[in-house]
């Protein structure tokens, strides 16, 4: 009975670390920026059969001129840290190391080895879209789906900053790749 207990309040800390998220992010000059904070999961398929998938936390602030995007693993350590000026991008990892490009998306698909459309979410976490296909929305107004520069998106549970659950599909000629990121509560 006693290793049973055990094993259970093992496997319930578990539970409640893979849920951290990181903080806020705050910005000691109090410049008005949006901010999100949650969890995101990150799948490539690959023909061949192999399959890549990180999952975590994430913190977001954009002040419209600097995006800083903090990323962890489940249990809440840190990952990277991507901040993003115009006509820069830094990944800076846990361990110091950093790589570094002109665009965010070019960043990412450097680092991983796959687009995902980092400067895309800048106007998606709002619910907003620049030139898109199939746009859909629902009977509120809010945009709820739509094709923009080869990815599927799909918008939900909105709250008054935007939607909360944001699920993003590429299919290239060699991969498949997903992307869900589960915005928290405000």
């Amino acid at each position: 009975m006693r290793l049973y207990r055990a094993w259970l309040v093992f496997c319930l800390a578990g539970l409640l670390a893979a849920c951290a998220t990181p903080h806020r992010i705050t910005d000691a000059g109090g410049a008005q920026a949006f901010e999100r904070t949650g969890r995101f999961a990150v799948s490539v398929m690959r023909d061949n059969g192999k399959q890549q998938a990180v999952q975590g936390g994430f913190a977001w602030r954009d002040d419209g001129q600097t995006l800083r995007l903090d990323l962890a693993n489940p249990l809440g350590n840190t990952l990277a840290r991507v901040q993003v000026s115009p006509g820069y991008s830094v990944l800076t990892r846990s361990d110091g190391s950093q790589e570094q490009a002109s665009d965010p998306d070019g960043l990412v698909e450097q680092v991983l080895g796959s687009a995902i459309p980092v400067e895309g979410l800048r106007d998606w976490l709002r619910g907003r879209t620049g030139a898109v296909l199939n746009l859909e929305k629902n009977q509120a107004g809010q945009v709820t789906g739509f094709q923009q520069n080869g990815w599927r998106v799909a918008l939900s549970r909105y709250d008054s900053l935007g939607p909360r659950l944001l699920q993003l599909n590429r299919n290239d000629s060699n991969q498949r790749i997903s992307v869900r990121l589960v915005v928290d509560g405000t």
